[in-house]
């Protein structure tokens, strides 16, 4: 091949690549007083680096009053990009949400704003199909906390496909989104449903005449059951300072599921920890999970085989089901949470003490075998559903990259989508 045309070639290729710059803007966030009781506890989600696990954003923890909108620098509508830009949460990755409803949000997130030559659809799987990239831009600023300057957010060199292939690429995510979005939401009223039979059945006891009741430590319960702690129903076993177990190699590894972890509900950029681990300190999809100290959460893990840390209880059960000690160890959750908040001078904990302390009423096996056969299948239910919405998550992550740099053809990525689902 003639070199005028090799050059040719090349430059054809670097002048796709432009800077992001040119196709975004970014737009900075602010926290009203904290101080004024009256700016906060209302309706209007605000937006802080712990709201920020999921791809799609639907709520935040905290909520704005109409004062403190007024006070917030920014309301951003639905579909807009956020990305945090600082937090301790860089050094393992950088948190890209869509919101699905107006919010405010906090001075360390960015929203993105498209330009001109660039479809609004498309963006967000620009930021993701970019992750990797992104994140090799993160420093460090003061005590260590990870840093995403907005110099090397619009220096990033991007490729850009045409107006009808950003479309294209934004449907398939779409399509993906969907399912993940429509899994979850089934998700989360299924595990209502469940937790409703729960509380019905288990902790209000509805339906069971007076007569029918006794007196015990939970006060009045059904003749024939039993009040019992949540640790003599369930081992709560505490994981190892993995630290000290250090990777077998390069390739040979466990990542370490830690409280962030626990609440992003995925591994990504975890650390790694040895894979020659006793078996019971390796958590699968599907176990149970108990943060006591710092955030205290119970969640059942879905984000794959890992090695549990320290401050994580991974809990078992040889003699109830697992969607009952799920829900146990959940119904005592707001009172651990308020001991834990009252550990003034150390991290918010709970000791074994208050697992013993804490009591549940439990049936006779035949009147458990009857919950069963209602409420084990809708929690199977969940976790399946959980697995299938990372499936679905992973899919978008692998292809998103290859198909904004062309690697991969828009209609193999339909045809290959059309099989895997």
């Amino acid at each position: 091949m003639p070199s005028s045309v090799r050059s040719w070639e090349s430059w054809v290729m670097v002048s796709e690549w432009r800077p992001l710059g040119e196709f975004v803007s970014l737009a900075s966030g602010n926290t009203p007083s904290k101080a004024n009781p009256k700016f906060w506890g209302g309706t209007v989600p605000w937006v802080s680096a712990k709201d920020m696990s999921d791809f799609w954003l639907d709520d935040s923890e905290d909520h704005l009053t109409t004062l403190g909108v007024e006070n917030a620098s920014r309301i951003v509508p639905a579909g807009t990009v956020l990305m945090l830009v600082r937090g301790m949460t860089l050094h393992n990755r950088v948190p890209i949400c869509r919101v699905t409803k107006d919010v405010a949000f906090n001075q360390d997130v960015k929203a993105v704003l498209p330009k001109e030559g660039l479809h609004a659809r498309f963006l967000p799987y620009l930021l993701a199909g970019n992750h990797a990239r992104l994140h090799g831009r993160v420093d460090s600023a003061g005590h260590g906390t990870g840093r995403l300057n907005t110099d090397e957010i619009l220096s990033l060199p991007v490729f850009i496909p045409s107006k009808a292939e950003q479309v294209e690429i934004a449907a398939i995510g779409e399509g993906l989104d969907e399912r993940i979005y429509n899994l979850r939401q089934t998700n989360t009223t299924l595990e209502a449903i469940a937790n409703t039979l729960f509380k019905s059945w288990l902790v209000n006891f509805d339906g069971v005449p007076p007569e029918d009741m006794q007196q015990s430590e939970l006060g009045l319960i059904p003749k024939g059951w039993r009040a019992a702690s949540l640790d003599s129903i369930a081992h709560y076993l505490n994981g190892l300072a993995l630290q000290k177990f250090p990777p077998d190699s390069e390739t040979e590894f466990l990542p370490v599921i830690k409280i962030a972890q626990l609440r992003a509900g995925n591994t990504k950029s975890a650390d790694r920890a040895s894979t020659r681990l006793k078996r019971e300190y390796i958590v699968e999809d599907g176990d149970v999970l108990f943060s006591w100290s710092g955030s205290l959460e119970v969640e059942v893990w879905t984000g794959g085989r890992g090695a549990l840390n320290q401050h994580l209880f991974k809990v078992t059960s040889d003699e109830v089901p697992k969607w009952f000690y799920y829900f146990a160890t959940r119904q005592h959750l707001p009172d651990f949470r308020i001991i834990a908040a009252g550990k003034a001078t150390t991290m918010g904990h709970i000791q074994r003490k208050h697992l013993t302390d804490a009591r549940i009423a439990v049936p006779p096996p035949d009147v458990m075998d009857k919950f069963d056969s209602t409420i084990a299948p809708l929690f199977e239910q969940i976790i399946n559903n959980a697995l299938q919405s990372k499936t679905f998550a992973q899919l978008r992550d692998t292809m998103l990259p290859k198909l904004i740099s062309s690697e991969l053809r828009i209609r193999d990525a339909e045809r290959f989508l059309g099989e895997a689902t």
